[in-house]
């Protein structure tokens, strides 16, 4: 199918400027081609979308389609079998991923931890990607669980959260390292409807900020500037069927 469509707070902001200084092209997320196959079974083939800088893609289909799959594979997780991924305008040192965060079905919580060391690992695990026309806050993990409602858990281990609690610690990771490309897979999820509207006005936010977005839903968001890309199922013509069985 074919479908167009540890580094420290000092340092960051040194190599934002230098980035801004000497980039002047926008940020283009480029698919050309792809070809997934998991678990010996062809996902999809030649699939190609590009996406601007301030933008969303929206990805819809049928459940097992291979949403999830695309979205891991944009984020450097699941090899591709053909085809190319790549970012004009971004950091020519970091492949496409490096300027992405994932955030999947998995909260990636470390129930022993605290909620703030939690965080506070992911930020030193992760470095930020500024790049041209890309304007983000940089957050302090304890001013970005405030800002999602959850500063007063700061200090109890990760484990007494609630689901909707720890999806909410997901979502800060998006925060205090930030990165151009949000990878989202059903981002709603386990979210009350008071957190979902935050959820949105956050994704709104890091469009207006030159940001961009591929999510994968089943619900309609409320996004400012959105494209869609809607998966079916690949025909399975006799060539694909003998490559599947090699």
């Amino acid at each position: 199918m074919t479908c167009w469509l540890a580094i420290s707070h000092k340092k960051a902001l040194t190599r934002r400027t230098n980035w801004t200084s000497r980039r002047s092209r926008a940020l283009t997320l480029v698919a050309e081609n792809l070809t997934i196959d998991r678990g010996g079974r062809r996902v999809f083939e030649n699939l190609s979308f590009s996406l601007d800088q301030g933008t969303a893609l929206v990805v819809t289909g049928a459940n097992g389609i291979g949403k999830s799959s695309l979205l891991r594979t944009l984020a450097g997780l699941v090899p591709l079998a053909s085809g190319a991924i790549r970012l004009t305008g971004g950091d020519n040192d970091k492949p496409a991923h490096e300027h992405a965060h994932y955030f999947g079905h998995q909260d990636a919580v470390k129930p022993a931890l605290s909620v703030l060391e939690n965080l506070e690992f992911w930020q030193s695990y992760t470095a930020p990607a500024f790049v041209s026309g890309f304007d983000a806050d940089l957050k302090k993990p304890i001013q970005a669980l405030e800002f999602l409602g959850i500063g007063h858990t700061a200090h109890l281990p990760a484990a007494y959260l609630s689901a909707g609690q720890k999806r909410r610690l997901s979502l800060s990771r998006l925060l205090v390292t930030p990165r151009p490309i949000w990878l989202m897979d059903e981002p709603t999820s386990a979210l009350d409807n008071k957190s979902e509207q935050q959820l949105l006005d956050l994704m709104n936010g890091h469009l207006a900020s030159g940001g961009q977005i591929v999510t994968a839903t089943h619900t309609k968001l409320a996004l400012a500037k959105t494209q869609v890309l809607h998966l079916e199922a690949a025909k399975l013509t006799e060539q694909t069927f003998e490559e599947t069985l090699t």
